[in-house]
């Protein structure tokens, strides 16, 4: 069974953010029943690639649902800001060291993001060959 919500312009954007959601919240619950030491959110994009990876979900799927999010991102982060202006104690060495874990998180952030979408444009050039190969 392959899930493509691409056909259904009206509810697609909103489809895709809820099936987003769906997939972090499945993360969560099989972190929590196997008490793996990863977040649940880590553990829900794995369940994404791994679907993507054997053709089970399209990247049309989920591809507007994630450039909102990505659009938004700055959004999820501004109460994070809000939080380090009652904290006066980040102005320091405890914010030094918080600036070091932030970066480097980062850095693995993009790197883990640049791999990801390796991976994918790969199995869309595959899939567009396959695709065009059968016509």
């Amino acid at each position: 069974m392959r899930i493509d919500l691409q056909n259904h312009p009206r509810v697609s954007r909103l489809a895709q953010i809820l099936l987003l959601l769906a997939f972090w919240q499945a993360g969560e619950a099989i972190v929590g029943l196997t008490h793996l030491p990863i977040p649940g959110a880590i553990a829900g994009m794995l369940l994404v690639l791994a679907l993507l990876a054997s053709g089970r979900i399209g990247m049309a799927s989920m591809k507007r649902g994630a450039e909102w999010f990505l659009g938004e991102m700055l959004l999820f982060f501004v109460p994070a800001v809000l939080a380090l202006l009652d904290h006066g104690e980040f102005i320091g060495i405890v914010g030094l060291k918080v600036l070091i874990v932030i970066s480097a998180g980062t850095v693995m952030v993009m790197s883990v993001t640049a791999i990801a979408i390796d991976i994918g444009c790969r199995l869309m050039m595959r899939h567009g060959a396959s695709h065009h190969v059968r016509h």
